[in-house]
């Protein structure tokens, strides 16, 4: 119920002009934490105006829906205080460096000034066209969608908004990519020339066989490594970070990168815990994967003993001439080294975790076994990292072949009579 003007009863809404000709809009939303009512003014330029507004504010109410009050948020000052206060403590950091990217680079200059609570689908959908226009890949459009969609998720659970248009938005369509693990011959061959390398050749027989992550291969200590059990678990990985400004705001030290900041801070090279449960995981060693490793670490010792006092004994399974950590742009330039020394055709390093989970399809691995010894928390990354490579297909029809061909043999053969 509306009030045309004068003092509002029992909760109603209340539509007047003022002095100036503007017109005013007061609706009762419910209580606030302080016990008064949370009352809120809309205005407009004529009634009709104002009275639509007032009967949206009515219809939140209704449908129990009700923003809550406070700042009234831009996309803009939303996403940098989301990043920074919520996302930045509680995620890991490439999760957040992505974010960022998405956020100063795509959201804000596209979408930052919009009101949250005027956002809408159709802003977001115009938005995904213009930056593909651009010559932004569906990948990335997508990838800016997922974040656009958390940090809207997060104001819906805290109020600010009722809806995440994010969630309403079609979201770009993304490019079936299909990706090629190195194949069984390549693998092998790789494996041949890596244990012909005289340093670290041990570091693509774990990449190939146990498929861990770089970071948790660069990570990985001795202390990790149980050769009487026969078992590896790593425990942190090892990561490149970015630099970040030291210097006060009311002293700036006047640098645009955080690297070249004197105060500089939370970058380099960093040891991670693996905080996720799927995670921390332990392998069981294959007996070649041991051997391998054995004569890593005798050829480890030597050159310690060789370095004397400048080596700096961190405990890593693979380290520089002075036992430094090895860092990942100098690990994925020797990947790519080592497939050229092979005469094996370009993939990333990365896609030796695919060949790894392949492998494991390959022997009849059950899938929850794979997702344990992967590190997988969701069938989805199964379903993206394991292929329907050549050994398995011929298996498969060889499978087919005898249950169906050579099963009605025998059963022919049983019933012959001898004569």
């Amino acid at each position: 119920m509306v009030n045309k003007g004068g003092r509002a009863s029992n909760g109603e809404s209340t539509i007047y002009q003022d002095a100036d000709g503007a017109w005013h809009g007061r609706v009762t939303m419910g209580i606030r934490d302080d016990g008064r009512p949370d009352r809120r003014h809309v205005r407009g330029k004529t009634r009709p105006v104002v009275a639509k507004k007032v009967r949206e504010l009515e219809k939140e109410r209704e449908a129990g829906s009700t923003r809550k009050p406070g700042q009234d948020w831009t996309l803009e000052t939303w996403l940098v205080h989301w990043l920074d206060n919520i996302a930045e403590p509680n995620l890991r950091y490439k999760t957040v460096v992505g974010y960022r990217t998405d956020i100063h680079k795509h959201l804000i200059p596209g979408l930052g000034g919009h009101r949250l609570i005027r956002l809408e689908p159709e802003h977001v959908e115009r938005f995904y066209a213009k930056m593909q226009a651009k010559g932004a890949s569906p990948g990335t459009a997508h990838h800016v969608h997922r974040t656009l969609s958390s940090a809207l998720g997060e104001a819906v659970r805290r109020g600010h908004v009722t809806k995440n248009v994010a969630k309403v938005a079609r979201a770009p369509r993304l490019k079936d990519t299909e990706i090629e693990p190195v194949s069984l011959v390549d693998t092998r061959r790789l494996l041949e020339v890596a244990n012909a390398q005289p340093r670290n050749g041990a570091r693509w027989v774990i990449a190939l066989a146990l498929g861990l992550r770089q970071g948790e291969v660069l990570g990985l200590r001795w202390s990790d490594i149980d050769f009487e059990k026969n078992t590896l678990a790593p425990r942190e990985k090892l990561q490149r970070r970015t630099w970040k400004h030291g210097c006060q705001p009311a002293n700036p030290c006047g640098k645009k990168r955080g690297a070249d900041c004197p105060e500089r801070h939370g970058g380099g090279l960093v040891l991670d815990s693996l905080k996720s449960k799927a995670g921390r995981r332990v392998w069981a060693m294959p007996v070649p994967v041991r051997e391998h490793l054995l004569r890593h670490q005798e050829a480890q010792t030597a050159e310690r003993r060789t370095a004397e006092g400048l080596w700096v004994d961190n405990g890593f399974v693979f380290a520089g001439l002075a036992g430094q950590p090895l860092g990942p742009r100098a690990d994925s330039r020797r990947w790519h080294e080592l497939l050229a020394e092979a005469g094996v055709p370009e993939a990333r390093l990365h896609d030796a975790r695919h060949t790894a989970a392949t492998s494991l399809l390959v022997l009849g691995v059950s899938q929850r076994a794979v997702m344990g010894l992967m590190g997988w928390s969701s069938i989805t990354m199964a379903e993206r990292y394991q292929h329907l490579v050549p050994e398995v297909l011929h298996g498969v029809a060889n499978q087919v072949g005898g249950l169906l061909w050579v099963a009605e043999e025998i059963e022919i053969d049983s019933s012959m009579k001898i004569e």
